[in-house]
């Protein structure tokens, strides 16, 4: 029972993350389609001029990455009643582990730069998640 708790704690935090992100991307692709181009990737075919990713853009990107890990991590914390902080930070890890492969899988279709501060802020943004619901509980 206790690993199944963990496992819906683990749960339900990755998947407010991933569907805030997914919403919040939808939504600016709507609403801002110019920022990355039409198929949201910059082109990096051999003859691909290269082109840099709006400022705004990734400043937008990057903000609401963390605020979705944020999410993610205090939903964690909050479902997982023993032991919160070993939650979040099991979470942070697998968040981590997915963004390198992500960047990995996306070499040269975006920035390194901005791939690196994607896997940087993620993790991060799940422990200030999880150490905002551990305040609130008065545990810090």
């Amino acid at each position: 029972m206790v690993v199944l708790h963990a496992f819906l704690a683990l749960a339900s935090g990755f998947a407010t993350m991933a569907v805030l992100v997914m919403l919040i991307t939808s939504l600016l692709q709507k609403l801002t389609p110019g920022w990355v181009g039409e198929s949201g990737k910059l082109d990096t075919g051999p003859n691909a001029r290269r082109e840099k990713p709006n400022p705004a853009y990734v400043f937008v990107n990057v903000g609401y990455s963390f605020l979705a890990a944020a999410a993610g991590g205090y939903v964690t914390a909050w479902i997982a009643q023993k032991n919160p902080l070993i939650h979040v930070l099991a979470l942070a890890i697998i968040v981590l582990l997915l963004a390198a492969l992500s960047a990995l899988q996306q070499r040269g279709q975006q920035p390194h730069w901005y791939a690196l501060i994607l896997v940087a802020l993620t993790p991060l943004g799940v422990l200030a998640g999880g150490l905002v619901r551990l305040r609130i509980l008065g545990v810090l």
